[in-house]
């Protein structure tokens, strides 16, 4: 069959697969990775991306990101080429198969879409099925898919909003937590960083630009300090490589979610990795670790109870390393992860060198978890809160442990315990101490439910609760007694002027969201043809609810001054206030009511200037 005629870029582009994949393949494995990609060029010829390049471009790139990026071997870089040849052109699996074999059509089939008359639950949540199903044959899928979502991310800016928004979605809430579980942080890190950028634009190139002006200002004492490390251990004998990380805005926006802070007030923005080769006998890896350690320790202050061990105790997708914080000679705070070079590989190519039966059999059992404990409309709730989060152990006073994902809380663990004990529970007693039932949980914890009869589920335990078993029952029970009939989210509470989408159920009912809501995020991922793209307006006679925390230098008429900026000044109705003094540091909670989120952001400002006031923050989740 004759070879279409391609542009030199596309060319020029096969040729870097070939030759990465030349000298790890046999030369009849790289006839056969050639052979793939004009069959490709074949199909796709004449189609066009939304970009308006060749269609070809795209198989070229995912081919790359599996050879190159993840290294992975002739059939995965084969199926890479051919992965939308049976779903957007004229040829069938069979063609595949009797071309390059049944390894090779198992893994194209596992990336294509089923196109069905009637769709178990919705078109994309059965795709997350098929893709997780493949897992229980072969990892490889996963990782083909992973390249393939992986190169349309980085080029979705020829989409539409609303598809931009649907795949970002998707992204957020599927790809880039499994990447993470497969132990793919370079990859699970972008998609994030890429789906943070199209969901919420404005608020990335924001954070975007503060972290490239935290970088300059601290890069000259982050060289400095790097080169006294590596002089040190030189003089030991010991040579290390170094490395700056520097976070990105995804993983920043997240801290100051998490920790309830401004950009200002997020620490460790970048860490210094110390990389060493392969340890010489007698060493072992955690013995060079704890000795780089112990020397590092030895020049420069360290921070107490800073110490992470992940030699000895890896983190759930695989990574290993030893962390600590030293105090550099600028007076700051530095994060060291000391790791080998093998540590460092492993990183980046998780279960691709650390695949193992014991590992994929662990993977597996999940996935039959979830299946045996999940009807069909909760499929994504279980993805999310039983697959991708890392996992605590929490106990009862009996000793029962209950495995919960981390951010559970006390009312997640009453769920879990049963369901009559949750729907009357009252409070909590964490460890003996009374706390409330959104105390958020940690390793370890002994958890003590207490009921009254008269309590019942309510909407706002929506708001604190994690896992999809309580979320179902908490929805369900609210449903038959008339209570979940909403139009702006409950989890996120947009303001007009705020980055927001809407999503339309089957009654036509629009319910409004941050377009960073982990909900919106979810629905997007689940059901993204409901998108609609909204334009949340101020209107006069509408008031929302609002809450913001202060941290202040306590003084004279402090409280009066705060309480005039918000009702003389801006003319805001307060429904609460909580203050709370200790050593002179002031703690303020304040509940009123805003037209808008630039009326509370000129409200948060007026507040900030007023002396003595150190911090402004919101309460809400957005």
């Amino acid at each position: 069959m004759e070879k279409p005629v391609l542009e030199d870029s596309v060319l020029q582009s096969a040729q870097k697969v070939f030759d990465v994949m030349r000298p790890r393949v046999s030369a009849q494995d790289l006839r056969r990775i050639e052979d793939a990609f004009w069959f490709a060029a074949r199909a796709h010829d004449g189609q066009k991306r939304m970009s308006g390049q060749p269609y070809i471009v795209h198989p070229v790139a995912v081919a790359h990101i599996v050879a190159a990026e993840l290294e992975l071997d002739t059939n995965p870089v084969i199926a890479a080429f051919l992965h939308d040849v049976v779903e957007d052109t004229e040829y069938t699996i069979e063609d595949v198969r009797s071309r390059f074999g049944d390894d090779v059509a198992f893994l194209v089939d596992a990336v294509t879409k089923r196109k069905k008359e009637k769709y178990r639950d919705t078109k994309q949540v059965d795709n997350f099925r098929q893709i997780l199903e493949s897992v229980h044959y072969d990892i490889r899928a996963l990782l083909v898919k992973l390249s393939d979502r992986l190169h349309n991310m980085r080029t979705l800016d020829s989409m539409r909003p609303e598809k931009q928004m649907k795949i970002a979605g998707e992204t957020d809430f599927f790809y880039a937590p499994l990447a993470n579980r497969l132990g793919l942080y370079p990859v699970k890190s972008e998609l994030e960083n890429l789906s943070f950028r199209y969901r919420c634009s404005r608020e990335f190139a924001q954070l975007e630009a503060q972290l490239e002006e935290d970088k300059a200002r601290t890069a000259d004492a982050v060289h400095a300090f790097s080169a006294k490390i590596q002089s040190i251990l030189a003089s030991r004998g010991i040579r290390v490589r170094m490395e700056t990380r520097y976070r990105k805005p995804y993983s920043i926006w997240r801290n100051m979610k998490e920790g309830d802070v401004n950009f200002a007030h997020v620490d460790f923005k970048h860490y210094i990795r110390v990389i060493y080769e392969k340890p010489q006998e007698p060493w072992n890896e955690k013995d060079l670790s704890l000795y780089i350690y112990s020397i590092l320790s030895g020049h420069f202050q360290e921070r107490p109870g800073s110490i992470s061990n992940y030699i000895d105790h890896p983190k759930d997708n695989g990574y290993q390393g030893f962390h600590v914080k030293l105090l550099n000679p600028s007076g700051v705070w530095e994060e060291l992860h000391i790791s080998s070079e093998r540590m460092i590989r492993n990183a980046r190519l998780g279960c691709i060198v650390e695949r193992n039966e014991e590992w994929l059999e662990r993977f597996k059992a999940v996935l039959q978890d979830m299946a045996r404990h999940m009807d069909d409309m909760d499929f994504m709730e279980g993805v999310s809160s039983s697959f991708y989060n890392e996992d605590i152990i929490a106990y009862t006073p009996k000793g029962r442990g209950v495995i919960l994902p981390k951010g559970a809380t006390a009312l997640d663990f009453a769920y879990e315990i049963h369901t009559d004990i949750a729907e009357r529970a009252k409070y909590a007693r964490i460890n003996g101490k009374l706390s409330p039932l959104r105390t958020e949980l940690h390793r370890g914890d002994c958890v003590e439910i207490g009921v009254d009869e008269d309590v019942r589920p309510q909407k706002h335990w929506l708001e604190f609760v994690t896992t999809y078993k309580a979320k179902k029952h908490i929805t369900s029970y609210l449903k038959h007694t008339g209570g979940q009939d909403f139009t702006r989210c409950p989890l996120c509470r947009p303001l007009p002027g705020d980055e927001v989408i809407g999503f339309k159920d089957a009654q036509g009912h629009i319910t409004v969201h941050s377009r960073h809501c982990s909900e919106a995020i979810k629905l997007a991922s689940e059901n993204g043809d409901s998108i609609v793209e909204m334009n949340f307006e101020e209107k006069p006679d509408q008031l929302y609810p609002a809450a913001v925390r202060i941290i202040a230098v306590d003084r004279y008429h402090l409280l009066r001054d705060i309480i005039d900026c918000i009702v003389e000044r801006r003319g805001l109705s307060m429904s609460e206030l909580r203050t709370c003094t200790e050593d002179q540091i002031v703690s303020c909670d304040i509940h009123f009511n805003v037209h808008s989120a630039e009326e509370l952001r000129l409200t948060c400002a007026d507040i900030a200037v007023i002396p003595g006031v150190d911090e402004i923050k919101s309460l809400d989740s957005n």
